[in-house]
C-alpha cells in the first residue's frame, strides 16, 4: 500500500485522477487532486478534487448531489497519476450525462467493440438524434410512444409463450427482442441504463416476496 508521500505531484502540486465507474468500468471524468483534496477523499470516502479554474477544493456532488463514493484509488507505475474507482450517484458530467467522455474522435471500423447495454443505448440514442432513413429504430421513434409501448407488450407476450413452451432458444430470442424494444422505450423517455441499474441496486437487500405480498393486501 502506497502512502501519499510516495506519489509524485507536478510543479503545481497536482496529480491527475481518472475516475472510473465500478459497475460499468466506464471512464467518467479526468480531474486533478492536490495533497489536501486527496487526503479529504481518503478520509471521507468520496471524491474531492482541486478545481484549477476556481482555484479551490471541489467536493464532487456537494451542490449537485451527484456524489462519487470511492471503492479504491490506485497509482500508475510512475506514481504520477491516479485511477479512482467509484460508485456514483447520478451523472458524472456537469452536462447531465453519465460520463464526460461522449464525443467520439475516431472509430476503427476494422475492430469491433464488445457488446454492452450501454453501447446499445448509445446506438439507439444516435438513431433518435439522426433518424436515418430505412432504419426500423427510426420508424419506431417516428411513430412515437404508443407504437413503442405496443411493441413492448407484443414482445412480452412472445417471451411468455416461449417460456411456457420451455423452449430455451426461442425464449432467449424473444428476450433479446424484448430487451431491444424496452431500450427503445428508455431512450424515448430519457431513462438511462444507469437509472435502471441504480433502481435494481436499491432493491438487492429487499425480500421481494414479502414486498409483493404486502402490495397485494
Amino acid at each position: 500500500m502506497l502512502t501519499i508521500d510516495e506519489l509524485k505531484f507536478n510543479s503545481h502540486g497536482l496529480i491527475p485522477a481518472v475516475v472510473v465507474d465500478a459497475a460499468s468500468k466506464k471512464v467518467l471524468t479526468l480531474a486533478y487532486m492536490n495533497r489536501e483534496s486527496l487526503e479529504i477523499s481518503m478520509k471521507e470516502g468520496r471524491t474531492c478534487f482541486w478545481s484549477r479554474s476556481r482555484q479551490e477544493l471541489w467536493r464532487k456532488g456537494e451542490t449537485s448531489g451527484n456524489v462519487q463514493h470511492i471503492v479504491d484509488i490506485t497509482a500508475d507505475c510512475d506514481r504520477d497519476a491516479l485511477v479512482a474507482t467509484v460508485n456514483k450517484e447520478g451523472p458524472a458530467c456537469h452536462l447531465g450525462t453519465d460520463s464526460c467522455f461522449n464525443d467520439r474522435v475516431y472509430v476503427n471500423e476494422a475492430s469491433s467493440a464488445p457488446f454492452s447495454l450501454e453501447g446499445l443505448y448509445e446506438l439507439l440514442q444516435g438513431r433518435k438524434d439522426t433518424m436515418p432513413e430505412g432504419s426500423y429504430t427510426t420508424y419506431l421513434f417516428q411513430k412515437g410512444i404508443d407504437k413503442i409501448l405496443k411493441k413492448v407488450g407484443e414482445e412480452s407476450t412472445e417471451v411468455i409463450i416461449a417460456g411456457k413452451a420451455e423452449d430455451r432458444a426461442e425464449t432467449i430470442y424473444e428476450l433479446a427482442d424484448l430487451t431491444y424494444h424496452a431500450m427503445v422505450l428508455m431512450v424515448e423517455m430519457g431513462i438511462s441504463v444507469e437509472d435502471v441499474k441504480q433502481e435494481l441496486a436499491s432493491r438487492h437487500v429487499i425480500d421481494h416476496k414479502v414486498k409483493q405480498e404486502k402490495m397485494t393486501k
